[in-house]
Formats: structure tokens, C-alpha cells, sequence
């Protein structure tokens, strides 16, 4: 077994820093060879970004629900107009969060697969258990 090593002594109280770094090389070892790669964190961080507009939000919790909604339907279940909703529903469909159909002059939309709902209700229920924390 590889001992930790001492590194530096550090001055300052802070609770987010340790007082003294102390470098285990086995742990930081392993923890590396699981890390997410810097592509992957990019594209996970990306689909975060595309969510963290609260407008999308709203409108893919309201595909989750609806299953398939054409536009009208869904501009109108969001009081939102037609133009905004499909500028947001081409921001999330090059982000492979939705689908489209097109049926004759209608376009209708839906959660691209199941990981979406997941995502959103892992998130939502974080949200909710940190609120009841505090």
C-alpha cells in the first residue's frame, strides 16, 4: 500500500478545503480511471444547459405528459405563442431531447426516449428534497 503524501499545510479556514493536503495516489488513481471524459462531460453539460432555460423545461415536462402534441396544442397548453415555442422545440430537437412528425400541415412533437422523463424527474425530486432540507 502506497502512503498518502503530504503536500502542503494550508493557513486558511475554509470549509470547502482541507486544512492540510494530503494526497492519496491510490484513490486518485482510481477515481480517474472511472471519470467521465472531457467529451462526455461536455455533452452532458450541454443537455443541462439546453434544460436550464425554464421555458424548456416547462414545454418538455408538458411533451412528457402529453406523449405527442402538435404545436398549436402545445403553445396553447403553455400560453406561449407558436413562434416562441417552436424556436425552443428546435433548440431541444438539435439536442436530441424531442422528436417530430410531420402529418400533412401539422407537426406534431414528442420526448425523443424515456431517459428524458428520467432525467427530469431525478432532477425535480433533488430539487424538492433539497427544499425540504433547508
Amino acid at each position: 500500500m502506497v502512503e498518502p503524501v503530504l503536500c502542503a499545510k494550508g493557513e486558511v479556514d475554509d470549509t470547502d478545503r482541507c486544512d492540510v493536503v494530503v494526497v492519496d495516489p491510490q484513490r486518485v488513481k482510481a477515481v480517474r480511471d472511472r471519470l467521465i471524459g472531457a467529451a462526455d462531460a461536455e455533452a452532458v453539460a450541454d443537455v443541462f444547459k439546453v434544460l436550464g432555460d425554464p421555458s424548456r423545461c416547462r414545454l418538455v415536462y408538458a411533451l412528457l405528459e402529453a406523449g405527442e402534441i402538435c404545436v398549436c396544442d402545445l403553445a396553447a397548453t403553455l400560453a406561449m405563442s407558436e413562434s416562441n415555442v417552436s424556436h425552443h422545440l428546435r433548440v431541444l430537437r438539435a439536442h436530441r431531447l424531442v422528436r417530430h412528425r410531420r402529418d400533412g400541415k401539422m407537426v406534431f412533437y414528442s420526448p425523443d426516449d424515456e431517459h428524458i422523463r428520467l432525467l427530469l424527474d431525478l432532477t425535480r425530486e433533488h430539487v424538492r428534497h433539497r427544499e425540504g432540507a433547508e
